[in-house]
């Protein structure tokens, strides 16, 4: 497990903001992703995705890795942010554009 778990560290260090989701961001595979991927977008950031329908171990160890059942699963600078609920009511109170630009994200192109 401590594998997949330095794959998972390596990926979330890889860029400010990185997205474990259901799908690419141009094809996410369920609501939830989607909806992830257009709060992003609407943020203005630029971010990374996983595809954890593509890799079996980074979907089950991406959910002991955060300790966060359900996926997708938002990263910002490494730190585990929450799923697209929490996505969701952070983007709807102003506090996720807020982090993005406490943490200087980078903005999207």
């Amino acid at each position: 497990m401590s594998d997949v778990n330095d794959r998972i560290q390596d990926i979330v260090q890889a860029d400010d903001v990185v997205l474990f989701m259901k799908g690419t961001p141009l094809f996410p595979q369920c609501g939830f992703s989607s909806r992830a991927v257009a709060i992003l977008d609407h943020c203005g950031v630029a971010f990374g995705s996983v595809d954890v329908l593509q890799d079996m171990e980074i979907r089950q160890g991406i959910k002991s890795f955060s300790d966060w059942p359900t996926i997708p699963q938002l990263y910002v600078k490494g730190e585990f942010v929450g799923g697209s609920d929490i996505m969701m009511e952070m983007f709807e109170a102003g506090e996720l554009q807020q982090l993005m630009d406490e943490k200087q994200v980078a903005k999207a192109d």
